[in-house]
Order: C-alpha cells, then sequence, then structure tokens
C-alpha cells in the first residue's frame, strides 16, 4: 500500500491543475509556459460556457448563470495568478465584443459588468487560498467559496447601483437576495466535488 493515502497532500502547496497536469510543474522553459497559457485559455472558455446556462430573475437585470461558480473552480483549479489571467482574458475579451458574458452578452456597459469584475478578484484571491489547502477539505471549500462569493458581490452589487441608478437596498434586492439560495447549493457542490478531486489525485499519485 502507498505511503500516500488518499487523505494525505499529494503535493502540498500546489493546485489541481499542478497535480492533474504535471508537465505544469516539472517542466520548464517554453513548454511550461504553452501549458500554463493552455490552462488559461481553457478557463476563460469553461467560464464563458458556464455563463451561457442562464435563468433570467424577474425584476433583475442580472440572470442567474453558472458563471460565478466556474469562475471560482477556475481559480482553485489553476491557483492565483493563473486563475486571474484566466478572467482577465475572459473580461477583455468579453468587453471587447466575444459575446461570452451571461446570455451571449458582450460590452463593459450592461448593469452586471460589476459581476464579472469581482469575479476577477474572486478567482484571484481563491487561488491564493487553494494553494495554501482551502479546497482539500469540505469546510475549508465552504469557507474559499463563501469569500470567492462576497468579493464577487462585494463588487458587482455596488457596479448595479451606479450602472441603474438603484438606491442600495434595491440594488441588494435585485443583485444579491435571489441568488443565495443557488450561492449554496453551489457552495454544497464545492465542497463535494473539490476535495473529491483531491482524493483522486492522492491515489493517483
Amino acid at each position: 500500500m502507498s505511503a500516500l493515502t488518499p487523505a494525505a497532500d499529494p503535493r502540498p502547496g500546489a493546485v489541481l491543475a499542478d497535480v492533474l497536469t504535471p508537465a505544469t510543474a516539472s517542466a520548464t522553459g517554453p513548454r511550461a509556459h504553452v501549458r500554463d497559457a493552455l490552462l488559461v485559455a481553457g478557463g476563460a472558455v469553461l467560464t464563458g460556457v458556464a455563463a451561457q446556462l442562464a435563468v433570467p430573475v424577474p425584476g433583475s437585470p442580472v440572470p442567474v448563470t453558472g458563471q460565478t461558480f466556474a469562475a471560482l473552480l477556475v481559480g482553485a483549479g489553476l491557483g492565483a495568478w493563473r486563475g486571474f489571467l484566466a478572467m482577465a482574458l475572459y473580461t477583455l475579451a468579453g468587453a471587447a465584443g466575444l459575446p461570452w458574458f451571461a446570455e451571449a452578452s458582450s460590452g463593459a456597459a450592461m448593469p452586471s459588468f460589476g459581476y464579472v469584475l469581482g469575479m476577477l478578484l474572486a478567482a484571484t484571491a481563491v487561488g491564493a487560498l487553494a494553494r495554501r489547502g482551502g479546497d482539500r477539505g469540505p469546510l475549508r471549500t465552504a469557507g474559499t467559496m463563501a469569500l470567492g462569493m462576497a468579493l464577487t458581490y462585494a463588487v458587482g452589487v455596488p457596479y448595479l447601483a451606479l450602472a441603474t441608478g438603484m438606491s442600495a437596498s434595491q440594488a441588494l434586492a435585485a443583485g444579491l437576495v435571489p441568488f443565495l439560495v443557488g450561492d449554496a447549493l453551489k457552495a454544497a457542490l464545492a465542497m463535494v466535488a473539490l476535495p473529491g478531486a483531491w482524493k483522486l489525485a492522492g491515489r493517483r499519485n
């Protein structure tokens, strides 16, 4: 039996991308840069695809989407700097006109653009916590996801108020309250998915 059990850290200080794509950690020079570029591009594409899973919310210009969940998974899976770059690519390409924001929208003028900016910050913070083991147990994962979601709203809700002229209470009612139940479900899913991925990585190693 291996000395490394499923519950052990396969690689302390690593994120899932380092373990599941070993070339990222072992390769040097151009090969490592190419692998990192592919991971960054893949993270941006995953977020864009998840953003199309959208359900309109009556009375709110912000739909329920898979976008935020994907951004947090990208941060956890890639780490802080690759997560930041993936979300920066997603943000800049969408602002420039690529229709991969929620409901195939694009541009920086939409009221929900603040959530995209918040996700950039959230993915970076979640990635930094993941490198410190913030995604390796259910409770730690829940806390990491909760922080990422809070950062997303901390930017998205004030931006929504400024973009639409809503009061603070109106922005909270339209841009936060309708999403709390869904966010709790996303956090619960992450509590299973991320520690589960680490257990598989432990067996693999």
